[in-house]
């Protein structure tokens, strides 16, 4: 793997000398090919998108939990179908981007057959970003939903302590001349990793992002021990409602009864829930015109009245697009401490690293 920049404590690394990195140490734990492959992607598509908390900086968290046992790098996927346009898969507690890309296939499929498709996955585990998946569906002119759970980290109104996990929504949408509309979110002002990522920069965290063990606000990385939903009930309703799809409709546990990503010994298995859904734009609309309209939308939107000149009106997904051009030129930034991380990684499993 080669460097192509190096600026304050930044280099910047050549996304196939990524890709071919993971990969190599994905397989020198001896997780499987196709998963191997799954999780390269799902993890690059974070990164190269800009969003680095759920990027390869994760590399080094899952290669441990492979050696512990909490994931499984050989599974044996069971999927069901219940109905015509539903069915449940089992992953066997691998990857949860390997088992998220399994369950959005069969979704799809259903979807081109019946005209929508819904898959809940049991017994997976962190399954990185969730517009990884829906993204999978809009490439192919469907409209992708996917929602995951996590561990107990949102405040709950009123009360003291977290009861839902940041659990993010999800949804990508092809349209005509440019990448698909991708909206997702945490109904949380940021993400856990991300205020790890703030706690190793000793950098305060946005306002009225995050609170104390007494339900208090702070800015304070290393005070925060849960985050505020965005809007207040209206966040934390978000979480509720995929926490019934992620929970209730694939029979893991819920609410504060999940295992902590981090805290929770790496030989446990996490028991998470996912929910997968694909529509078939075509049973309701024709397709192109379908995709014209949404970029008219799109477009219409970006060009309302500015407030301020320099400052671009966006739609979701439009800084992403931005951040991956850009990065697929330049290279992927990886932060001093995240490199060190990772070439310990190498160094343990003779890995090339870079030069």
């Amino acid at each position: 793997m080669s460097a192509i920049k190096d600026i304050k404590g930044i280099k910047r690394i050549d996304v196939k000398d990524i890709r071919d990195f993971v990969l190599a140490v994905l397989k020198a734990v001896n997780v499987r090919e196709d998963i191997a492959r799954l999780v390269t992607e799902g993890l690059l598509n974070a990164s190269i998108r800009g969003v680095d908390s759920h990027g390869i900086r994760l590399l080094p968290h899952y290669i441990s939990a492979v050696e512990a046992g909490r994931i499984n790098p050989n599974p044996k996927y069971k999927f069901r179908r219940t109905a015509v346009s539903a069915g449940t898969l089992d992953a066997d507690h691998t990857f949860g981007h390997a088992a998220g890309i399994e369950a959005m296939q069969k979704a799809m499929n259903m979807a081109e057959e019946a005209g929508t498709g819904h898959v809940a996955v049991y017994n997976s585990s962190h399954c990185g970003t969730s517009a990884f998946f829906a993204l999978e569906a809009a490439k192919k002119d469907l409209i992708g939903f996917a929602f995951t759970h996590a561990n107990a980290l949102l405040n709950t109104p009123g009360s003291t302590r977290p009861f839902f996990g940041l659990n993010p929504i999800a949804i990508a949408v092809p349209c005509e001349g440019e990448e698909p509309f991708c909206y997702d979110s945490a109904p949380s002002v940021i993400t856990w990793n991300k205020l790890l990522q703030l706690r190793q920069e000793n950098m305060d965290a946005p306002l009225l992002s995050g609170a104390d063990d007494g339900g208090m606000p702070t800015s304070n990385p290393h005070e925060i021990t849960q985050l505020l939903p965005i809007g207040g009930y209206k966040g934390f309703g978000l979480a509720m409602i995929v926490d019934i799809l992620c929970s209730l409709l694939t029979g893991m546990p819920a609410g504060r009864d999940i295992p902590d990503m981090y805290k929770t010994p790496l030989s446990q298995k996490r028991h998470l829930g996912q929910f997968y859904m694909a529509i078939k734009i075509d049973a309701f609309q024709p397709i192109d015109v379908f995709k014209k309209r949404m970029k008219k939308l799109m477009d219409d939107i970006r060009n309302e009245p500015r407030r301020e000149e320099g400052v671009p009106i966006m739609v979701p997904g439009d800084p992403e697009k931005l951040i991956y051009s850009e990065r697929i030129k330049n290279g992927i930034p990886v932060k001093e401490h995240d490199l060190t991380a990772l070439k310990a990684v190498a160094d343990r499993y003779r890995v090339k690293f870079i030069e």
